[in-house]
């Protein structure tokens, strides 16, 4: 494996990692494929049987122009971190995996990895609710030493992984789609840099490769390997994440689903899973029973909310976690409308309200979108 600053071979050849990461480079070349070429044979053996042919003249012409040397620099000075199966520096925690990543490119530290892990995964057209409930557990999972592992995503993951980035507790896993130079989404720049710096982002794409659609479900089969329980917050009915859930189920990793409205169409999967016997995840105390962690490290509780004026308190508890309009708020309280604009306008400034277009909706006090 190298890392940052890694340069003690590069006047001996190029090191066996460079030709593993060469290797992966190639044109679809997925997990599958890159087993059976190094199976019996060291990187650079690997490298000549397919720059010779042996492998097929499709690759064999992709090849060619790849310089070996150039690949290594290139993650030299990228600070990306090549750990090849079976050799040292590969995460213990995926190597007895049976889908394995042969090679796995690493920025950050990977000692993270070495604390109890749970996935938070969900949605990206995810609800308020769905995103302060993914902050909330991410924040006290992280407090309570427990690394949070999503896949930086949009919507749910990136809510799990600012709430555990604002604990600043456990460190944070990412597992991404694409190479460490091709951030996506582009606008979680700031959230992958941060992951990165504070915890460890891992992907199995090298450097450039794009963010194929083909590599999701491939990324979330190393999310359930990673993860010592799965935790859906939000999914629709046929949402991405339930890939993660059955390549959890396939590994006999425990599930967990957050319960959500019945009628809104972001929680059809959760809480069909949860019809079909997965565990409820209400909180994180419901998690760290899952972990065998709730008497050793169970978060500290956190701070009651200020208190609340008489038509404030109404005006919540007429809100719920689905955006209703004012003339609703106005039946449901009997308040008039100068009165609730009032107590919507402190709720709001309170972070206990949120307003979306012409509706209201109630949020989590201190929740990051």
């Amino acid at each position: 494996m190298t890392g940052p600053g890694g340069r003690s071979d590069q006047h001996a050849g190029p090191p066996p990692w460079a030709y593993a990461a060469a290797l992966a480079g190639l044109p679809f070349m997925g997990w599958d494929r890159l087993a059976e070429l190094l199976a019996g044979r060291d990187p650079a053996a690997a490298w000549r049987h397919v720059v010779a042919g042996g492998a097929g003249p499709a690759l064999a012409r992709a090849a060619a122009p790849v310089a070996v040397p150039a690949v290594a620099e290139a993650h030299r000075r990228a600070g990306v971190a090549v750990a090849v199966l079976g050799e040292g520096g590969y995460p213990a925690a995926l190597a007895g995996d049976h889908e394995a990543p042969p090679v796995l490119f690493l920025q950050g530290e990977p000692a993270a990895l070495a604390a109890p892990r749970a996935a938070v995964v969900g949605t990206r057209r995810c609800t308020a609710y769905g995103r302060d409930v993914a902050t909330g557990l991410g924040r006290d999972l992280a407090r309570a030493g427990v690394a949070v592992v999503s896949g930086l995503a949009l919507g749910i993951d990136g809510a799990a992984h600012r709430g555990a980035l604002a604990a600043a507790g456990a460190a944070p896993v990412a597992v991404v789609g694409s190479g460490h130079d091709v951030i996506y989404p582009r606008r979680n720049r700031d959230l992958w840099a941060a992951v990165a710096a504070a915890g460890l982002v891992l992907s199995e794409a090298p450097l450039g490769a794009r963010p194929e659609p083909w590599r999701f479900p491939a990324r979330n089969r190393l999310l359930a390997g990673l993860a010592q329980v799965v935790v859906v917050v939000e999914s629709h009915a046929t949402g991405g994440s339930l890939h993660t859930v059955r390549a959890a189920e396939a590994r006999g990793v425990p599930v967990l689903a957050v319960p959500g409205p019945v009628r809104s169409p972001a929680s059809a999967g959760t809480n069909r899973l949860l019809a079909d016997g997965c565990a409820p995840a209400c909180d994180s105390a419901d998690i760290l029973v899952a972990l065998s962690l709730a008497t050793a490290g169970a978060p500290p509780p956190a701070p009651p909310p200020d208190p609340l004026a008489p038509d404030e308190a109404a005006v919540l508890d007429a809100l719920g976690y689905e955006a209703v309009a004012l003339e609703a708020l106005l039946a449901r309280t009997g308040l008039g409308p100068a009165a609730v604009a009032v107590a919507l306008a402190h709720l709001e400034q309170a972070g206990r309200a949120r307003r979306t277009g012409g509706f209201w909706e109630r949020a989590a006090a201190g929740a990051q979108g």
